[in-house]
């Protein structure tokens, strides 16, 4: 037979014996469980299926500046021209592409790594992500990868440098394939990591689409890409020319995708500022450079391609920024973790924070 104490019968009504019996349970028993009461006009919150978390955001808006966009931007550039220019030297045999491309590379692998760092704050706490390796973490990974593109590329590009001063050797052509292959491999995660980091945060309209995001940002790379070579100088390269339609037409691809999914954590995506950027970024880096690119090759029109080079670089620069600025705007909607139809309306005063500025107590 259980010893502990009953709980005293608590009255309904607020009262100074109520006050006393809710004290003596909590005595006895270490806890009290009466219910409580909501004076009334007082500016308790309180949770309901119509107000949610109390109408305020459950989730934090992301805390990056607007260097990581950039960087996302850049990054997705320098790891798919870290793939062209091997897949250049190997493939195709054509040197000079491949000598620009590493050394667009290795110029986007640096600013990345100064856009992160400055977004960090300090340089230490991008060595000290390098004294951990989880791969179960997009971050983590994302800094060895940078770490190991931008060692690879710097040494392809070294190789490149010692062999137009002083000629072709074995152990330069060793070094050179050895870092070219190095480049290429972690220049493909390289360039559309991102999708994957930004995709396994709780931001609803990130998170549901983190099937899609990393070929995405990956496409988004390998456009901006191609279009920076062909802007070197590389407008009459097939080869480019073929892997920026190919990039344009997955680019538009995803953008009838995205309009025909009806899903509430991706209308970020169609309104708004947030809607606006993507869709506009969607343009300039699907139909617009798909449609000139293959009128260019069609005419050989070299003034139309070196537009729609623009128009692809453009686009994919705005589309990070787009993206970026929809998770802020899904964070701020507290229905969406929730899973709370949009149409519920929002009491104010249920509101933690009250608009109006509190009283202050009368010492």
């Amino acid at each position: 037979m259980s010893t502990e104490p009953r709980a005293p019968h608590l009255p309904d009504r607020p009262s100074e014996e109520r006050l006393l019996e809710i004290r003596r349970q909590a005595e006895q028993l270490g806890r009290s469980e009466g219910a409580g009461i909501r004076p009334a006009g007082a500016p308790f919150p309180q949770a309901s299926p119509q107000s949610g978390y109390y109408g305020i955001p459950m989730l934090k808006e992301p805390q990056w500046n607007w260097a990581i966009p950039l960087y996302f931007f850049v990054g997705g550039g320098a790891g798919a021209s870290g793939v062209i220019a091997s897949v250049a030297n190997w493939v195709g045999d054509d040197f000079e592409l491949a000598r620009k491309a590493r050394w667009l590379a290795l110029g986007g692998a640096t600013l990345s790594g100064g856009l992160l760092i400055y977004d960090l704050g300090r340089p230490r706490r991008f060595l000290n992500m390098l004294r951990v390796f989880k791969p179960q973490s997009p971050m983590s990974m994302g800094a060895w990868i940078l770490t190991a593109f931008g060692a690879a590329t710097t040494a392809a590009a070294f190789a490149d440098l010692v062999r137009d001063r002083w000629g072709d050797s074995l152990p330069v052509r060793v070094l050179g394939g050895v870092a070219g292959g190095l480049s290429a491999l972690f220049g493909m995660p390289f360039s559309n990591y991102t999708g994957v980091l930004i995709g396994a945060t709780a931001i609803p309209v990130w998170n549901r689409s983190v099937d899609t995001l990393p070929i995405h940002f990956g496409m988004a790379g390998l456009q901006t890409a191609c279009s920076a070579l062909e802007l070197w100088g590389f407008e009459r390269s097939s080869a480019l020319n073929l892997l920026g339609i190919g990039a344009a037409a997955y680019e538009t691809w995803e953008g009838f995708h995205l309009e025909k999914r009806q899903e509430a954590a991706l209308q970020p995506l169609k309104q708004g500022w947030s809607g606006a950027m993507v869709r506009a970024g969607g343009l300039l880096s699907g139909p617009v450079p798909l449609a000139l690119s293959v009128t260019a090759a069609l005419t050989e029109n070299r003034q139309m391609r070196r537009w729609a080079a623009i128009a692809g670089v453009a686009g994919s620069l705005l589309t990070r920024y787009g993206w970026m600025r929809a998770g802020h705007a899904s964070a701020q909607d507290w229905r969406l973790p929730l899973n709370i139809a949009q149409d519920s309306p929002v009491d104010p005063q249920l509101q933690s924070k009250p608009g109006k500025a509190q009283i202050k107590a009368i010492d």
